[in-house]
């Protein structure tokens, strides 16, 4: 087990890496802090890992909650069974929230955990790459509304981030690719180095190679940990982990949430901003050229869906929080290794790459 943290004061907190960490007792029950415990899962999650993380907690009063498996699902409605959960237990401000799940089950209990009676613990126990490697770090929760993804939440740390890699042996091949995009993001936002190590892995990656794997996700939440400790509610160098999810998001709202998974629509909102950062003289049509092969050796969509035009585009783009008086912010590369901080982009040059992109490709 490697052992990273997250250097946040007082909310410090540490990220467990190995395998056959839910087995561990002693993991969960350092970071409890009382008798009550909530374990919100889904549908697909716990029959595969439930009893796994309940054995854990004999010496606790243990609560569950199975919410609907998908990105459909992420709405305040469906977070409320949780919140009714808790008050029909009776469950103090002393209890523990434990989400078991992907980014989704993560984001949705760790909301809810910053809501209840104003603040209760929780901890992370990830169950798909992507979230191992991004979302169950960094304190990010929220629900989605009709109008915009993740725009209703709150920055709230876990205790601890669980991350066992033999829960990935379930995760099926699209899920697997889709955490990938955000494993490449990192190389693309600050590690050229990484990226360069991607090129050469990423096959060994997509085999599900478990010291390649390990590797992937440790460089990623080192990356990610060393970010949010720098910047933890998103003033400045944090936002720069938005690389391509101004596009993506339009691609998820627009398309309908659940159409495309969260690293499909990133990694084609990754090239969207890699051929923008060209058109602004930054990237080279060789960077492009990689970056776009990357995904596609990722198994990932690169292009977007037909039915989203340019003018679609924009008008779910400025529902995005970057965005600073209706001006529409992003994310681009300098180079491959850098990013900007949120720039803003001008409306022509940003049409021509959605109406083009694409159809080059």
């Amino acid at each position: 087990m490697k052992t990273l943290l997250v250097e946040l004061g007082g909310r410090s907190y540490p990220i467990y890496i190995g395998s056959g960490l839910l087995n561990h007792t002693d993991l969960f029950a350092r970071h409890i802090k009382s008798k009550q415990v909530i374990v919100v899962s889904n549908t697909t999650v716990a029959p595969l890992y439930l009893d796994a993380v309940v054995k854990n907690l004999q010496a606790f009063t243990v609560e569950q909650v199975i919410l609907p498996d998908g990105e459909q699902f992420k709405t305040l409605d469906v977070m409320m069974r949780i919140f009714d959960k808790l008050l029909a237990s009776k469950f103090s401000r002393n209890a523990t929230l434990i989400a078991l799940g992907g980014g989704v089950i993560g984001d949705m209990g760790g909301f809810a955990a910053a809501c209840y009676q104003r603040g209760i613990t929780f901890l992370q126990i990830p169950t798909t790459l992507l979230a191992q490697v991004d979302s169950s770090v960094g304190g990010k929760t929220g629900v989605n509304h009709p109008l915009g993804k993740n725009m209703i939440g709150a920055f709230y740390q876990p205790q601890c981030v669980i991350a066992d890699a033999d829960v990935l042996d379930t995760l099926d091949d699209r899920q697997l690719s889709a955490g990938l995009a955000e494993v490449i993001k990192y190389g693309l936002i600050r590690d050229s180095g990484f990226f360069a190590w991607l090129e050469q892995n990423i096959v060994l990656l997509l085999a599900r190679d478990k010291p390649a794997l390990a590797y992937a996700i440790e460089q990623s939440c080192l990356n990610k940990a060393q970010i949010v400790a720098e910047d933890e509610t998103e003033t400045g160098i944090r936002a720069t982990l938005n690389l391509g999810h101004t596009f993506g998001h339009a691609i998820e709202t627009g398309a309908g949430y659940g159409e495309y998974l969260h690293g499909e629509a990133v990694a084609i909102g990754t090239c969207q901003a890699a051929d923008l950062s060209r058109s602004k003289g930054w990237l080279t049509d060789a960077d492009v050229d990689r970056i776009i092969a990357l995904f596609k050796k990722a198994k990932l969509p690169v292009t977007p869906p037909q039915q989203l035009n340019a003018d679609r585009f924009l008008e779910l783009m400025a529902v995005d929080k970057k965005n600073v008086d209706g001006e529409i912010r992003l994310i681009l590369l300098e180079k491959i290794g850098l990013a900007t901080l949120p720039v803003n982009i001008d409306a022509a040059l940003l049409k021509q790459t959605l109406t083009r992109y694409g159809r080059s490709i």
